[in-house]
């Protein structure tokens, strides 16, 4: 196999690219400075067969049903302990991001830390996803694969858990500093995280889904953001995709109306250019078109008659971890 190498001066923008594509060196290489680059990616990683699977664990496929948007008492106790689990694996997944750490090592971690608590990393083969954890570093917007790629300091990296345990799902993540970031992506990563609380406090039963969204992105004009339109809040329950989606932008016709006993996600992305994305070659992950910053957070909530209860909230919810919130 012929390896080119990048070379230490690089050439002219309208010279032919170093890496021998026959494009000019403006069309290829330099457009992807200062980019996210793919990595190599490991070999799967095994579940011991005594933890509890989804129906997709081995063979990753997807078989939906309809489950129902109410969930039952007992159905949201074990939501409950699922989504304190998946709060406390991301909490300590967040306590080893830093220079020079892989994201795979932090995938490893991870998996580890779901199996010792008897839950199984629902990401781990669903739909064929290779990984127990998304890992989605500066512009990617979400379900980044973790691969051989150091953080890099001055990086942001979002860390998306997921935990499968009492046969229902915990889902939840956040946005860290990788060592010492610029002050443009830790005020988007606080703005971020306010657009997320935001659209939880608009859960209120007898209202339609789309005041989340009229909540999320009005705070993120406030700041001048964009919000991700392709990638949207999903329910959840025994299923991790469940039929309800959670626009984070306002649309009148996401007009669900909420209901005490309803589960599902608020996970808004918001970036630092254009809403617009773009996917890469693995056909998961998916980048800014502009090659901006995106950060993200996500809770699992569930209505009440009261207003909203976070179900990944775990001691101290996300400012329980996250330095952006006071």
């Amino acid at each position: 196999m012929n390896i080119v190498t990048q070379p230490s001066v690089m050439p002219a923008a309208n010279d032919a690219c170093w890496c021998g594509s026959g494009r000019k060196y403006k069309r290829c290489h330099k457009a992807l400075e200062g980019r996210v680059q793919q990595g190599v990616v490991s070999p799967r990683r095994s579940v011991p067969s005594n933890i509890a699977r989804p129906p997709y664990a081995d063979s990753g496929e997807v078989t939906r049903w309809n489950e129902s948007a109410i969930k039952s008492p007992e159905i949201i106790e074990r939501m409950r302990h699922a989504g304190a689990i998946a709060a406390e694996v991301l909490r300590l997944a967040g306590q080893a991001v830093k220079p020079g750490v892989t994201t795979d090592e932090i995938d490893a971690l991870v998996h580890e830390l779901c199996i010792a608590r008897n839950a199984y990393p629902s990401p781990l083969n669903y739909m064929g996803y290779p990984k127990s954890v998304c890992s989605s570093v500066n512009e990617v917007i979400c379900h980044g694969i973790p691969d051989s790629r150091k953080l890099e300091d001055g990086d942001i990296v979002n860390l998306d858990v997921t935990c499968f345990i009492g046969g229902v799902h915990g889902d939840t993540n956040a946005t860290f500093a990788v060592g010492a970031i610029d002050d443009e992506s830790r005020a988007l990563i606080r703005a971020t995280e306010e657009c997320t609380w935001r659209g939880i406090e608009a859960v209120k039963s007898g209202r339609p889904l789309s005041d989340i969204g009229r909540a999320i992105e009005d705070h993120a004009k406030i700041h001048k953001l964009g919000v991700v339109r392709a990638f949207v809040g999903h329910g959840i329950g025994e299923q991790f995709h469940s039929d309800i989606q959670v626009l984070h932008y306002f649309d009148s016709r996401n007009s669900v109306v909420m209901r005490p006993g309803m589960t599902f996600t608020i996970e808004p992305m918001i970036t630092l250019g254009t809403w617009q994305h773009k996917m890469w070659d693995d056909d998961w992950t998916a980048v800014t078109a502009d090659g901006k910053r995106t950060a993200q957070f996500e809770h699992t909530v569930l209505v009440t008659e009261t207003g909203v209860e976070v179900l990944t909230g775990g001691t101290g919810a996300v400012s329980g971890f996250s330095p952006f919130s006071k």
